[in-house]
Protein backbone atom coordinates (compact mmCIF):
# COMPACT_ATOMS: atom_id res chain seq x y z
CA UNK A 1 0.00 0.00 0.00
CA UNK A 2 1.54 3.57 -0.88
CA UNK A 3 1.17 6.64 0.88
CA UNK A 4 -1.20 7.48 -1.56
CA UNK A 5 -3.37 4.94 -1.13
CA UNK A 6 -3.37 5.97 2.72
CA UNK A 7 -3.89 9.50 1.78
CA UNK A 8 -6.84 8.75 0.33
CA UNK A 9 -8.69 6.24 2.82
CA UNK A 10 -8.25 8.61 5.40
CA UNK A 11 -9.60 11.33 3.38
CA UNK A 12 -12.32 9.04 2.56
CA UNK A 13 -13.00 7.73 5.93
CA UNK A 14 -12.86 11.02 7.77
CA UNK A 15 -15.32 12.41 5.12
CA UNK A 16 -17.66 9.68 5.63
CA UNK A 17 -17.10 9.78 10.09
CA UNK A 18 -20.59 11.72 10.58
CA UNK A 19 -22.47 9.62 8.57
CA UNK A 20 -20.55 6.44 9.84
CA UNK A 21 -21.23 7.36 13.31
CA UNK A 22 -25.02 8.55 12.63
CA UNK A 23 -25.32 4.58 10.96
CA UNK A 24 -24.20 3.00 13.92
CA UNK A 25 -26.57 4.65 15.86
CA UNK A 26 -29.29 3.74 13.36
CA UNK A 27 -28.36 0.11 14.27
CA UNK A 28 -27.80 0.33 17.69
CA UNK A 29 -31.85 1.32 17.89
CA UNK A 30 -32.73 -1.11 16.06
CA UNK A 31 -31.31 -4.25 16.78
CA UNK A 32 -31.58 -7.68 15.63
CA UNK A 33 -31.09 -10.88 17.29
CA UNK A 34 -29.69 -13.48 15.46
CA UNK A 35 -30.86 -14.50 11.50
CA UNK A 36 -33.44 -12.32 11.96
CA UNK A 37 -31.52 -9.54 11.04
CA UNK A 38 -33.49 -7.98 8.21
CA UNK A 39 -33.42 -4.35 8.61
CA UNK A 40 -29.75 -4.46 9.14
CA UNK A 41 -29.08 -5.90 6.01
CA UNK A 42 -31.74 -3.73 4.04
CA UNK A 43 -29.33 -0.70 5.48
CA UNK A 44 -26.10 -1.76 4.73
CA UNK A 45 -27.23 -2.83 1.29
CA UNK A 46 -28.92 0.40 0.34
CA UNK A 47 -25.81 2.37 1.35
CA UNK A 48 -23.72 0.21 -0.70
CA UNK A 49 -25.87 0.51 -3.62
CA UNK A 50 -25.95 4.18 -3.48
CA UNK A 51 -21.91 3.91 -3.63
CA UNK A 52 -22.43 2.73 -6.74
CA UNK A 53 -21.42 -0.61 -5.78
CA UNK A 54 -23.28 -4.30 -6.60
CA UNK A 55 -23.74 -5.97 -2.99
CA UNK A 56 -25.92 -8.71 -2.88
CA UNK A 57 -28.00 -10.91 -0.32
CA UNK A 58 -26.12 -12.92 1.93
CA UNK A 59 -27.15 -17.14 1.26
CA UNK A 60 -27.94 -17.47 4.54
CA UNK A 61 -30.94 -14.84 3.67
CA UNK A 62 -29.64 -12.24 5.99
CA UNK A 63 -25.89 -10.59 5.72
CA UNK A 64 -24.60 -8.84 2.94
CA UNK A 65 -21.97 -10.40 0.25
CA UNK A 66 -20.33 -6.89 -1.58
CA UNK A 67 -17.14 -7.80 -4.10
CA UNK A 68 -14.88 -4.85 -4.96
CA UNK A 69 -12.87 -5.14 -7.79
CA UNK A 70 -12.62 -7.83 -11.06
CA UNK A 71 -9.29 -10.07 -10.83
CA UNK A 72 -6.53 -10.59 -9.09
CA UNK A 73 -6.18 -12.35 -5.79
CA UNK A 74 -8.39 -11.62 -3.02
CA UNK A 75 -9.07 -11.16 0.45
CA UNK A 76 -12.39 -10.50 2.18
CA UNK A 77 -13.29 -8.11 5.57
CA UNK A 78 -15.96 -9.47 7.78
CA UNK A 79 -17.82 -7.55 10.22
CA UNK A 80 -20.72 -8.99 11.92
CA UNK A 81 -24.44 -7.39 11.85
CA UNK A 82 -26.44 -9.46 15.40
CA UNK A 83 -27.77 -8.45 18.29
CA UNK A 84 -27.98 -9.92 21.55
CA UNK A 85 -30.87 -11.06 23.28
CA UNK A 86 -30.20 -8.79 26.46
CA UNK A 87 -32.30 -5.41 27.74
CA UNK A 88 -30.42 -1.86 26.77
CA UNK A 89 -29.65 -0.29 29.92
CA UNK A 90 -28.05 3.03 28.97
CA UNK A 91 -30.10 6.22 28.61
CA UNK A 92 -28.89 7.58 25.35
CA UNK A 93 -30.62 9.14 22.45
CA UNK A 94 -29.76 5.72 20.16
CA UNK A 95 -30.81 3.43 22.92
CA UNK A 96 -32.51 0.04 21.82
CA UNK A 97 -35.80 0.58 20.46
CA UNK A 98 -35.93 -3.09 20.37
CA UNK A 99 -37.33 -4.83 24.02
CA UNK A 100 -34.73 -7.35 25.19
CA UNK A 101 -32.43 -6.90 22.27
CA UNK A 102 -29.70 -5.13 22.83
CA UNK A 103 -26.62 -4.71 20.58
CA UNK A 104 -23.79 -5.05 23.54
CA UNK A 105 -21.12 -6.51 21.84
CA UNK A 106 -19.96 -4.04 19.43
CA UNK A 107 -21.74 -5.88 16.02
CA UNK A 108 -22.73 -2.59 15.27
CA UNK A 109 -19.69 -1.07 15.11
CA UNK A 110 -18.02 -4.18 13.38
CA UNK A 111 -20.95 -3.93 10.48
CA UNK A 112 -20.17 0.03 10.33
CA UNK A 113 -16.27 -0.27 10.39
CA UNK A 114 -16.78 -2.84 7.15
CA UNK A 115 -19.23 -0.24 5.75
CA UNK A 116 -16.63 2.49 5.91
CA UNK A 117 -13.57 0.64 4.85
CA UNK A 118 -15.52 -0.78 1.77
CA UNK A 119 -16.53 2.38 0.63
CA UNK A 120 -13.31 3.99 1.12
CA UNK A 121 -11.54 0.92 -0.86
CA UNK A 122 -14.17 1.25 -3.87
CA UNK A 123 -12.77 4.84 -4.10
CA UNK A 124 -8.86 3.83 -3.73
CA UNK A 125 -8.96 0.35 -5.56
CA UNK A 126 -10.50 2.71 -8.61
CA UNK A 127 -7.43 5.01 -8.36
CA UNK A 128 -5.05 1.98 -8.00
CA UNK A 129 -3.49 0.54 -11.41
CA UNK A 130 -3.01 -3.09 -9.25
CA UNK A 131 -4.80 -6.42 -9.94
CA UNK A 132 -6.79 -7.55 -6.39
CA UNK A 133 -9.95 -7.76 -5.30
CA UNK A 134 -11.87 -7.45 -1.65
CA UNK A 135 -14.80 -9.31 -0.29
CA UNK A 136 -17.34 -7.55 2.11
CA UNK A 137 -18.55 -9.58 4.56
CA UNK A 138 -21.35 -8.65 6.55
CA UNK A 139 -22.68 -11.46 8.44
CA UNK A 140 -25.30 -12.59 10.24
CA UNK A 141 -25.73 -15.07 14.03
CA UNK A 142 -21.90 -14.52 15.50
CA UNK A 143 -24.20 -15.05 18.60
CA UNK A 144 -25.96 -18.18 17.80
CA UNK A 145 -24.36 -21.65 17.80
CA UNK A 146 -22.64 -22.85 15.94
CA UNK A 147 -23.09 -19.32 14.12
CA UNK A 148 -23.40 -17.32 10.65
CA UNK A 149 -19.95 -18.26 9.60
CA UNK A 150 -20.46 -21.92 9.43
CA UNK A 151 -23.74 -21.63 7.51
CA UNK A 152 -21.08 -18.82 5.18
CA UNK A 153 -18.23 -21.50 4.81
CA UNK A 154 -20.77 -24.27 3.68
CA UNK A 155 -22.22 -21.70 0.92
CA UNK A 156 -18.85 -21.12 -0.55
CA UNK A 157 -18.13 -17.76 0.34
CA UNK A 158 -14.23 -17.43 1.35
CA UNK A 159 -13.79 -20.86 -1.54
CA UNK A 160 -11.79 -18.05 -3.55
CA UNK A 161 -10.23 -15.81 -0.78
CA UNK A 162 -7.42 -15.77 0.02
CA UNK A 163 -7.40 -14.20 3.77
CA UNK A 164 -9.93 -12.90 6.04
CA UNK A 165 -9.69 -9.89 8.38
CA UNK A 166 -11.61 -8.90 11.41
CA UNK A 167 -12.02 -6.74 14.42
CA UNK A 168 -13.74 -7.08 17.65
CA UNK A 169 -14.39 -3.76 19.83
CA UNK A 170 -12.41 -4.13 23.15
CA UNK A 171 -13.51 -2.34 26.15
CA UNK A 172 -10.30 -3.06 27.98
CA UNK A 173 -8.16 -1.05 25.49
CA UNK A 174 -8.39 2.93 25.62
CA UNK A 175 -9.77 3.81 22.07
CA UNK A 176 -6.79 4.48 19.63
CA UNK A 177 -5.05 1.29 20.65
CA UNK A 178 -5.11 -1.77 19.08
CA UNK A 179 -3.89 -5.44 20.04
CA UNK A 180 -3.13 -8.20 17.27
CA UNK A 181 -1.08 -11.31 17.98
CA UNK A 182 -0.16 -14.44 15.65
CA UNK A 183 -1.67 -18.16 17.22
CA UNK A 184 -4.98 -18.61 19.02
CA UNK A 185 -7.05 -15.44 20.03
CA UNK A 186 -10.16 -17.23 21.40
CA UNK A 187 -11.16 -20.22 22.73
CA UNK A 188 -14.04 -22.99 21.57
CA UNK A 189 -17.36 -22.97 23.09
CA UNK A 190 -20.10 -24.85 23.28
CA UNK A 191 -23.52 -25.20 24.74
CA UNK A 192 -24.89 -28.27 27.15
CA UNK A 193 -28.04 -29.24 28.11
CA UNK A 194 -28.12 -32.11 29.88
CA UNK A 195 -31.61 -33.42 31.18
CA UNK A 196 -32.36 -36.38 33.50
CA UNK A 197 -35.42 -38.58 34.48
CA UNK A 198 -36.83 -40.99 37.05
CA UNK A 199 -40.10 -42.16 38.53
CA UNK A 200 -40.42 -39.45 41.17
CA UNK A 201 -41.45 -39.78 44.74
CA UNK A 202 -41.52 -38.84 48.47
CA UNK A 203 -38.31 -38.04 49.94
CA UNK A 204 -39.09 -39.94 52.94
CA UNK A 205 -38.36 -42.89 50.63
CA UNK A 206 -35.37 -41.89 48.49
CA UNK A 207 -34.14 -45.78 48.66
CA UNK A 208 -37.75 -46.71 46.45
CA UNK A 209 -37.03 -43.71 44.13
CA UNK A 210 -34.26 -42.14 41.97
CA UNK A 211 -32.91 -39.07 43.61
CA UNK A 212 -32.32 -36.68 40.75
CA UNK A 213 -31.34 -33.65 43.11
CA UNK A 214 -28.60 -36.08 44.36
CA UNK A 215 -27.54 -37.08 40.70
CA UNK A 216 -27.56 -33.29 39.64
CA UNK A 217 -25.14 -32.40 42.15
CA UNK A 218 -23.34 -35.57 41.28
CA UNK A 219 -23.20 -34.34 37.42
CA UNK A 220 -22.14 -30.91 38.21
CA UNK A 221 -19.08 -31.84 40.78
CA UNK A 222 -17.96 -35.31 39.08
CA UNK A 223 -18.75 -34.53 35.35
CA UNK A 224 -16.35 -30.96 35.07
CA UNK A 225 -13.25 -32.73 37.42
CA UNK A 226 -13.47 -36.65 35.18
CA UNK A 227 -13.61 -34.18 32.14
CA UNK A 228 -10.66 -32.99 33.25
CA UNK A 229 -8.43 -35.96 34.19
CA UNK A 230 -9.80 -37.13 30.32
CA UNK A 231 -8.46 -34.00 28.05
CA UNK A 232 -4.68 -32.64 27.36
CA UNK A 233 -4.40 -29.73 30.07
CA UNK A 234 -2.41 -27.68 27.42
CA UNK A 235 -5.79 -27.29 25.66
CA UNK A 236 -7.55 -25.63 28.85
CA UNK A 237 -10.59 -27.16 28.79
CA UNK A 238 -13.07 -25.88 30.95
CA UNK A 239 -16.86 -26.97 31.58
CA UNK A 240 -18.87 -24.35 34.32
CA UNK A 241 -22.31 -24.51 35.37
CA UNK A 242 -25.10 -22.07 34.61
CA UNK A 243 -28.24 -23.43 35.69
CA UNK A 244 -29.44 -25.74 37.72
CA UNK A 245 -33.11 -26.68 37.59
CA UNK A 246 -34.79 -30.39 40.04
CA UNK A 247 -38.23 -29.68 42.15
CA UNK A 248 -40.24 -27.06 43.22
CA UNK A 249 -40.87 -28.58 46.74
CA UNK A 250 -38.68 -30.02 49.91
CA UNK A 251 -40.42 -33.21 50.38
CA UNK A 252 -40.63 -34.25 46.26
CA UNK A 253 -38.33 -36.12 44.64
CA UNK A 254 -38.54 -34.54 41.13
CA UNK A 255 -39.31 -36.96 37.66
CA UNK A 256 -36.52 -34.25 35.86
CA UNK A 257 -33.74 -31.68 36.43
CA UNK A 258 -32.14 -29.69 33.83
CA UNK A 259 -28.78 -28.52 33.75
CA UNK A 260 -26.98 -25.91 31.30
CA UNK A 261 -23.59 -25.72 31.00
CA UNK A 262 -21.07 -23.91 28.77
CA UNK A 263 -17.91 -26.12 27.63
CA UNK A 264 -14.87 -23.59 26.55
CA UNK A 265 -11.90 -25.07 25.25
CA UNK A 266 -8.40 -22.83 24.28
CA UNK A 267 -6.80 -25.94 22.33
CA UNK A 268 -8.81 -27.97 19.58
CA UNK A 269 -7.92 -31.65 20.55
CA UNK A 270 -9.92 -31.66 23.72
CA UNK A 271 -12.44 -29.65 21.99
CA UNK A 272 -12.65 -32.44 19.38
CA UNK A 273 -12.58 -35.33 21.62
CA UNK A 274 -15.38 -33.75 24.22
CA UNK A 275 -18.55 -35.16 23.16
CA UNK A 276 -17.46 -38.54 23.25
CA UNK A 277 -16.24 -38.68 26.89
CA UNK A 278 -18.94 -36.19 27.98
CA UNK A 279 -21.77 -39.36 26.70
CA UNK A 280 -19.49 -41.61 28.61
CA UNK A 281 -19.15 -39.83 31.79
CA UNK A 282 -22.85 -39.01 32.14
CA UNK A 283 -23.79 -42.41 31.73
CA UNK A 284 -21.22 -43.83 34.39
CA UNK A 285 -22.88 -41.31 37.10
CA UNK A 286 -26.33 -41.57 36.01
CA UNK A 287 -27.24 -44.87 34.76
CA UNK A 288 -26.08 -47.19 38.19
CA UNK A 289 -28.67 -45.11 39.80
CA UNK A 290 -31.03 -46.05 37.81
CA UNK A 291 -32.42 -42.60 36.20
CA UNK A 292 -31.88 -41.73 32.68
CA UNK A 293 -30.76 -38.77 30.67
CA UNK A 294 -30.57 -36.83 28.08
CA UNK A 295 -27.80 -34.81 26.72
CA UNK A 296 -27.98 -31.93 23.98
CA UNK A 297 -24.82 -30.68 22.75
CA UNK A 298 -24.57 -28.21 21.03
CA UNK A 299 -21.05 -27.41 18.72
CA UNK A 300 -20.22 -23.97 18.94
CA UNK A 301 -16.85 -22.84 17.08
CA UNK A 302 -13.35 -24.04 16.90
CA UNK A 303 -10.71 -21.33 18.57
CA UNK A 304 -9.66 -18.43 16.27
CA UNK A 305 -6.46 -18.96 14.89
CA UNK A 306 -4.71 -16.06 13.88
CA UNK A 307 -2.02 -16.65 10.71
CA UNK A 308 1.17 -15.03 11.25
CA UNK A 309 1.52 -13.25 7.99
CA UNK A 310 -2.15 -12.59 8.45
CA UNK A 311 -1.00 -10.94 11.46
CA UNK A 312 1.90 -9.33 10.65
CA UNK A 313 -0.14 -7.44 7.67
CA UNK A 314 -2.79 -5.90 10.14
CA UNK A 315 0.00 -5.25 12.59
CA UNK A 316 1.51 -3.10 10.18
CA UNK A 317 -1.65 -1.05 8.79
CA UNK A 318 -2.80 -0.62 12.12
CA UNK A 319 0.32 0.91 13.36
CA UNK A 320 0.30 2.98 10.04
CA UNK A 321 -3.36 4.78 11.05
CA UNK A 322 -2.71 4.80 15.31
CA UNK A 323 1.38 4.58 15.44
CA UNK A 324 3.76 2.03 16.20
CA UNK A 325 3.31 2.63 20.60
CA UNK A 326 -0.67 1.84 20.39
CA UNK A 327 -0.52 -1.76 18.46
CA UNK A 328 0.34 -4.33 21.16
CA UNK A 329 -0.03 -7.65 21.44
CA UNK A 330 -3.45 -9.57 22.63
CA UNK A 331 -3.89 -12.57 24.74
CA UNK A 332 -5.68 -15.62 24.09
CA UNK A 333 -9.51 -14.99 25.05
CA UNK A 334 -12.09 -17.81 26.80
CA UNK A 335 -14.58 -15.68 24.94
CA UNK A 336 -15.85 -17.87 21.67
CA UNK A 337 -16.54 -16.37 18.25
CA UNK A 338 -17.76 -18.00 14.75
CA UNK A 339 -15.11 -16.25 12.73
CA UNK A 340 -12.75 -19.09 13.55
CA UNK A 341 -14.50 -21.03 11.01
CA UNK A 342 -13.11 -19.21 7.84
CA UNK A 343 -10.36 -20.63 9.11
CA UNK A 344 -11.20 -23.85 7.19
CA UNK A 345 -10.69 -21.76 3.74
CA UNK A 346 -8.23 -18.59 4.17
CA UNK A 347 -5.68 -17.47 6.74
CA UNK A 348 -7.08 -15.40 9.24
CA UNK A 349 -6.60 -11.62 10.74
CA UNK A 350 -8.14 -10.85 14.16
CA UNK A 351 -7.46 -7.61 15.54
CA UNK A 352 -8.96 -5.95 19.05
CA UNK A 353 -10.06 -2.27 18.83
CA UNK A 354 -9.91 -0.39 21.69
CA UNK A 355 -13.24 1.28 22.21
CA UNK A 356 -12.98 2.65 25.69
CA UNK A 357 -12.72 5.94 27.16
CA UNK A 358 -11.07 6.71 29.58
CA UNK A 359 -12.73 9.44 30.98
CA UNK A 360 -15.89 6.72 31.64
CA UNK A 361 -16.68 3.91 33.30
CA UNK A 362 -15.35 0.56 31.86
CA UNK A 363 -18.38 -2.13 31.06
CA UNK A 364 -17.62 -5.25 29.95
CA UNK A 365 -19.26 -7.02 26.73
CA UNK A 366 -22.90 -8.50 27.29
CA UNK A 367 -22.95 -6.09 30.05
CA UNK A 368 -26.81 -4.46 29.10
CA UNK A 369 -24.79 -0.61 29.98
CA UNK A 370 -22.10 -1.67 27.51
CA UNK A 371 -21.46 1.59 25.12
CA UNK A 372 -18.16 2.62 23.22
CA UNK A 373 -16.77 5.72 21.94
CA UNK A 374 -18.04 6.12 18.48
CA UNK A 375 -14.25 7.66 17.01
CA UNK A 376 -13.14 3.99 17.58
CA UNK A 377 -15.34 3.55 14.18
CA UNK A 378 -12.83 5.83 11.44
CA UNK A 379 -10.14 4.24 13.02
CA UNK A 380 -11.56 0.95 12.59
CA UNK A 381 -12.23 1.58 9.12
CA UNK A 382 -8.92 2.92 8.60
CA UNK A 383 -7.40 0.30 9.75
CA UNK A 384 -9.58 -2.54 7.63
CA UNK A 385 -9.14 -0.85 4.38
CA UNK A 386 -5.17 -0.09 5.00
CA UNK A 387 -4.97 -4.02 6.17
CA UNK A 388 -7.31 -5.14 2.45
CA UNK A 389 -4.66 -3.48 0.41
CA UNK A 390 -1.27 -4.31 2.23
CA UNK A 391 -2.68 -8.00 1.88
CA UNK A 392 -3.50 -7.46 -1.84
CA UNK A 393 -0.13 -5.57 -2.93
CA UNK A 394 2.05 -8.80 -0.92
CA UNK A 395 -0.42 -11.44 -2.38
CA UNK A 396 0.68 -10.12 -5.52
CA UNK A 397 4.09 -9.44 -5.01
CA UNK A 398 4.21 -13.38 -3.69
Amino acid sequence: MTSSDATRIAAVVDQLSDELVAIRRDLHAHPEPSWEEHRTTGVLLDRLRSAGLDPRTAPTGTGVICDLGTKGPMVALRGDIDALRLYDTKEVPYRSTVEGVCHACGHDLHATAVLGAGLALAEAMAERDAPGRVRLILQPAEESVPGGASSLLEAGVVDDVEAVFALHADPSRAVGSLGISAGPVTSAADQLEIRLFGPGGHTGRPHESVDLAHLAARVVLELPMTLDRLSDPRDGLNLTFGSIQVGDAPNVIATEARLLASLRASGRGAWETAPVHLERIVASIVEPLGATWELDHRRGAPPVVNDPWAAAVAAAAAAEVVGDERVGSTEQSAGGEDFSWYGEKARLGYLRLGVWDPARLRTDLHAGGFDLDESAIAIGAKVLAGTALRALDELTDA
